[in-house]
């Protein structure tokens, strides 16, 4: 059964609801029609800076690649975005591997204990502080959350001379330590793994564990840690990469060759062709380009093999607090 409106003698009530009805529903197909027309065009303005974006990124790594493939005197005589005549990527390889007594495998040993050994254990530290920032009430917490936020924001080329002098009193410099004890320390990861950890641990599992009468470590080891995993593995990436690449640091506190990771090693090599060495032996200058290259091949496996715990680590911890 369906009531009419109440209208007037010449029926105007009824008219009047009528409309509004016909111009409502005109409005709503009018909004959608807009928001279907408006989406080709964001849309392709957005694949646009993206592949702009893309296109930055890519470009120096493609002229890398290519220019790995030509002879010293075809770096110069073809274009940088086309190889040059004949394939030379083999043959400056094995120059890379065989120069100054293969002093590369040495900077790569390097690079790899530094870069391992420092970003593991920052990653290690970062998890177990940000888990205990997160899951414990102890008095100085907000002091201490708030030391670790300004923290972030020191860049570590500030620290580099004081580390240095630091570390020259303590008699460390031109040793391994004096890049790997810096190296431990994150403040970036530790306030990325407080923030996932604040998400991804239920304190009810916690209470629960407790009861069943876990101890804190064995709740942490067993039950936390493997909650943790997304974000330890995120942590762990932007750990390695910056390790990989470190340069100032090394530069300063070591000056033993022997020593040297991949950064400082190749802009020793990048200065001695700038300056002509090698023009009566080994030309130095693909050596720099293919040694670059090669240098870059670790951090793009560890992507590879690791980025699916690096997306999710990411999407869980970016949840406001």
């Amino acid at each position: 059964m369906t009531t009419a409106a109440p209208a007037t003698a010449d029926g105007s009530a009824g008219a009047s609801t009528a409309e509004a009805s016909r111009r409502t529903a005109s409005r709503r197909r009018g909004s959608r029609g807009h928001a279907r027309r408006r989406r080709p065009g964001g849309s392709t303005s957005l694949t646009v800076a993206m592949g702009l974006m893309l296109a930055y990124t890519l470009i120096p790594l493609l002229w890398l690649a290519v220019s790995a493939t030509k002879s010293n005197q075809t770096l110069f005589d073809s274009p940088g975005l086309w190889f040059g005549d004949g394939f030379h990527l083999l043959e400056n390889i094995r120059d890379v591997f065989t120069y100054d007594d293969g002093i590369y495998l040495r900077w790569f040993g390097n690079t790899l204990l530094y870069s391992v050994v420092g970003a593991g254990g920052a990653s290690i530290i970062a998890t177990m502080g940000g888990y205990a920032l997160a899951t414990y009430d102890f008095v100085g917490r907000r002091v201490l959350s708030a030391v670790v936020i300004g923290a972030i924001s020191i860049p570590a080329s500030a620290l580099a001379v004081p580390t240095y002098l630091l570390f020259s009193d303590m008699g460390i410099v031109n040793t391994p330590w004096a890049v790997l004890l810096p190296s431990l320390a994150s403040p970036f990861g530790l306030y990325l793994m407080r923030v996932y950890a604040t998400e991804a641990v239920p304190d009810a599992m916690l209470e629960a564990a407790r009861i069943d009468g876990a101890g804190e470590l064995r709740i942490f080891l067993t039950i936390s840690l493997r909650l943790l995993a997304p974000g330890f593995v995120t942590v762990l990436l932007f750990t390695l990469v910056a390790t990989w690449n470190n340069y100032f640091l090394p530069l300063i506190v070591l000056n033993d060759p022997e020593l040297f990771p991949l950064t400082v090693g190749l802009r020793q090599w990048d200065s001695l062709a700038q300056g002509g060495a090698g023009a009566g032996a080994t030309p130095i200058l693909p050596l720099v380009i293919t040694g670059s290259l090669l240098a870059i091949v670790p951090l793009i496996v560890a992507f590879l093999f690791l980025q699916r715990f690096w997306q999710s680590g990411l999407a869980a911890g970016g949840v406001k607090q």
